[in-house]
């Protein structure tokens, strides 16, 4: 229906604004705004604010927010969805509800926020010809400086739907399948998905979804500007006694260093650097999932990143296997558990 050109921001729920704030403020965001009602948080470049945090009852993500660079966008998207453009923020907007359950927004002309001073990479003295001469390394010990909203990582039972979704609906391209060892031929079991803007490179993805016995929130990630920063940043997180949930490393598909860390309410948020991007040329790729197959190097991804460790997925299991409108059934249930325990 129409190509989006990326995601303008995510919308979280926090019962506790205050403790959300600060959590958000040592991983490395600014405040662009607070009320009693709502935080919003941005990172350094100009645009939106990347994270939209509401007060409600509990501490849960809300939606994606995605861009369009037309106004015709939402008008043919309102046409074809049965829904209505709305004023929002200085812009528009049209609702939709993905097949996940997920509310989507779709935004055009938002009001955006200026630029703020950012850091540039380090000079990195490698090979032969030094940049960096009678000057030494001393990255701060300090919350990192996020530069900007990256992607979002969402869990659903009903992966062929939501899939086919965002891909008809929005307009978006897969980079990368991931399928169960031995099962290529059932399909993907996850999918990283980018935008489509021609020749003009695109993030990896932008919104990967995995197939899981329950719907919702994995991870959203962030980026800085070099290793440095993620590593310091990261030291900063611990000496604040945040909870590490895995890193630093590399991944595989996308190439990001990455490091992986939970908020008070254990929700996971990613600092990233080095992402690749890809233009309309690339074909998807494809490989096997499996924990040793998320990074290139790094520590061993553990249970409290995987979320094996949390009883309730037992309970989700259950659950799904009952419901007969989703992709769950016993061979996937068998080998998702072995994809993450090989």
């Amino acid at each position: 229906m129409v190509k989006v050109a990326g995601l303008a921001w995510l919308e979280f729920e926090k019962p506790n604004l205050a403790q959300a704030e600060r959590f958000l403020l040592d991983f490395g965001f600014t405040a662009a705004d607070r009320t009693a009602a709502a935080l919003l948080l941005r990172g350094r470049w100009a645009g939106t604010p990347g994270l939209v945090v509401r007060r409600g009852t509990g501490s849960r993500f809300i939606g994606p927010r995605f861009a369009t660079d037309a106004r015709a966008d939402l008008d043919r998207l309102a046409r074809v969805t049965g829904s209505t453009v709305t004023a929002h923020g200085g812009g528009y907007a049209v609702e939709l509800t993905d097949p996940s359950g997920f509310p989507v927004r779709v935004v055009h002309g938002v009001a955006e926020l200026p630029a703020l001073p950012e850091r540039e990479p380090l000079a990195l003295n490698f090979g032969p010809r030094p940049v960096r001469a009678n000057s030494t390394q001393r990255p701060a010990r300090q919350p990192a400086a996020i530069e900007r909203l990256g992607h979002v990582v969402l869990a659903t039972t009903r992966f062929r739907a939501a899939l086919d979704w965002y891909l008809e609906t929005l307009g978006m391209i897969v980079s990368d399948f991931l399928h169960l060892d031995g099962q290529r031929e059932r399909g993907p079991v996850m999918a990283f998905i980018r935008c489509d803007q021609g020749g003009v490179p695109c993030d990896h993805h932008i919104l990967a979804m995995a197939l899981q016995p329950f719907t919702g929130y994995l991870h959203s990630a962030y980026q800085l500007a070099d290793l440095d920063e993620v590593a310091a940043g990261g030291e900063f997180l611990r000496d604040r006694g945040y909870r590490q949930a895995w890193g630093i490393g590399r991944h595989i598909q996308g190439s990001q260093i990455f490091d992986y860390w939970r908020d008070p309410d254990r929700l996971m948020f990613e600092h990233y650097t080095d992402g690749d991007v890809f233009d309309c040329t690339l074909e998807p790729g494809w490989a096997p999932l499996s924990v040793s197959g998320l990074s290139q190097w790094g520590p061993r991804a553990t249970a409290k990143f995987t979320g094996t460790n949390n009883p309730a997925v037992v309970l989700d299991a259950v659950k799904a296997l009952t419901d007969k409108g989703n992709d769950v059934n016993l061979g996937t249930l068998r080998g998702l558990i072995k994809a993450m325990s090989s």
